[in-house]
């Protein structure tokens, strides 16, 4: 009995080899909080100043500009500085853009701009730090414990997310825009303190400074990889048809229960969580390319009948379902990016993966929105729903490898060889060990980074 529950239970192997990935695991857990609980408090902030779901879904379309241009800016710059630089610079500055929200919602008439001045500039400072701690990953963990550490940075990112909704949701109804946004202000200000207790990580030897042809580089590889294609666009699609979170304001006032709000941000957590502390059998998984397609179909399959239903508990399960699949298809996206992609490309491959699992948020939202104002809030979370499976139906059959793919015999997702990183001989293609401030390949190194630290407080989803 005891075995059979081991192995259905998150694999630990990560927390226990690295007291550095414990360290980073309660600093995200905590930043999560403060993540999810702005998450909550904004769009509800324009809807009450608007009443428009449009006006709500525009944080989509301001967003998406930095975030495109600071994110691919963000994989080069991981990959020719200090990442603990990156990551401790732009975690100050979502505190300080915490802080304008705080005083906005102070004054006596709050204003309507400033809080989309301060969405663009989250989008910017989460595109700059996100490849910084994404990239990290693969290098501080052991190859064969890739799978189990997504999981538990899964799990971590998910009690966040669960907690921070529901108790947001309490807090704005019965102390204010105000009070969540102090929290906020509170989760920043002990993440970076936190973080300042974080080993460096440096770039690997003969880095090139940022550059566009680095970001070319970083384009034509993944260009070229068939299999990384189709987890960013099965991903994108599941996102762009099927983000409902901007309309939940929408639907919880149609349902005739807006004290569910924060339920229903939590629910698709609550999923993931559950398939989190039930993911021991995904490191004896292969065939991520096929956890990513039925994540995803599953996702936007649970979305639709979330827009169908009538009962609030049905909708409420729904969106549990589909936060269960979005964390499946996040499990297996995370290990193909992490076990296929070469060290000295990873932070610009990372910023590709920004825009993969970001950008989809951003213009789903401005797709419900719209959508919703033309057929109502319900049919535009079931339309898209529907619209999900179809198209991520189609992108299974256009790209066979993507369901065939197998980490077993898949020629780059082979580990790579023991012993410290490599870098770049100048000059030439391959590459060549140097001597590491960590010295061999495993649990002395820097922790592995949280998906979403500083993430943007609108169009997120289970980026594991």
């Amino acid at each position: 009995m005891t075995s059979k529950l081991a192995a259905i239970l998150p694999d630990l192997s990560p927390w226990r080899s690295s007291r550095d990935f414990r360290l980073l695991w309660v600093q995200g857990l905590i930043a999560y909080f403060g993540s999810f609980t702005a998450l909550v408090a904004l769009p509800l902030q324009i809807k009450e100043l608007t009443g428009s779901p449009f006006a709500v879904g525009a944080m989509g379309a301001v967003e998406l500009i930095p975030l495109v241009v600071f994110g691919l800016y963000g994989g080069a710059l991981a990959d020719a500085v200090d990442r603990r630089r990156v990551i401790l610079a732009t975690e100050a500055g979502m505190a300080v853009l915490a802080g304008i929200l705080l005083v906005n919602a102070l004054l006596p008439e709050p204003l309507l701009w400033p809080l989309y001045v301060v969405a663009a500039g989250v989008s910017a400072l989460a595109g700059l730090q996100r490849p910084a701690l994404d990239s990290l990953m693969a290098r501080i963990v052991p190859h064969d414990q890739l799978p189990a550490s997504a999981a538990l940075n899964a799990l971590r990112w998910q009690v966040g997310a669960i907690a921070g909704p529901a108790v947001a949701g309490l807090v704005v109804a019965f102390a204010g825009h105000g009070a969540a946004y102090a929290g906020t202000v509170g989760c920043f200000a002990v993440s970076v303190l936190l973080c300042l207790r974080l080993s460096p990580a440096p770039p690997v030897s003969g880095s090139d400074r940022p550059s566009l042809r680095g970001i070319v580089e970083g384009a034509r590889y993944a260009w070229s990889r068939p299999v990384l294609l189709g987890t960013y666009a099965v991903d994108l699609a599941a996102m762009l048809l099927a983000y409902p979170p901007t309309l939940f304001p929408f639907l919880a006032d149609e349902l005739g229960a807006p004290w569910a709000l924060g339920l229903m941000y939590a629910a698709e957590s609550a999923g993931s969580v559950l398939l989190s502390l039930t993911s021991g059998w995904t490191s004896r998984v292969r065939r991520h390319g096929l956890m990513v397609v039925v994540g995803a179909a599953g996702w936007g399959l649970a979305v639709a009948g979330a827009g169908w239903f009538d009962s609030l508990w049905l909708v409420l399960l729904c969106l549990a379902f589909a936060g269960a699949g979005d964390m499946l298809s996040g499990l297996g996206r995370s290990t193909i990016w992490n076990q296929t992609i070469p060290d000295e490309l990873r932070g610009r491959l990372a910023g590709i993966e920004v825009l993969s699992y970001s950008v989809g948020p951003q213009l789903g939202q401005v797709r419900a929105g719209t959508m919703a104002g033309w057929t109502g809030t319900r049919g535009a979370i079931w339309g898209g729903g529907l619209a999900c499976v179809a198209a991520v139906g189609l992108l299974a059959a256009a790209l066979p490898k993507l369901v065939s793919y197998d980490a077993t015999t898949d020629p780059d997702a082979r580990a790579p060889p023991v012993g410290p990183p490599q870098a770049r001989c100048p000059g030439r293609g391959r590459a060549r060990p140097r001597r590491s401030f960590w010295g061999g390949g495993g649990a002395a190194a820097p922790p592995p980074p949280p998906r979403v630290v500083g993430v943007s407080t609108v169009g997120v989803h289970s980026c594991v």
